[in-house]
């Protein structure tokens, strides 16, 4: 199964509640930081939410 990079690239501050639960379920606090996921419907959801805070890459 694929991998996904996650990196958070803008500021949560402004955001909605459930897009900052979202990003933090992501595993992301700090602009810049970067996680790994594995590439699952689920994920895919989440990332949808946060499309404009983060990018992502597959590995």
């Amino acid at each position: 199964m694929a991998k996904l990079s996650i990196k958070l690239v803008r500021s949560m501050i402004g955001t909605k509640p459930n897009q900052r639960k979202t990003a933090q379920a992501l595993g992301l606090r700090k602009i810049g930081q970067i996680t790994e996921k594995q590439d699952t419907p689920q994920i895919r959801g989440m990332i949808e939410v946060v499309k404009h805070l983060v990018e992502v890459e597959e590995i």
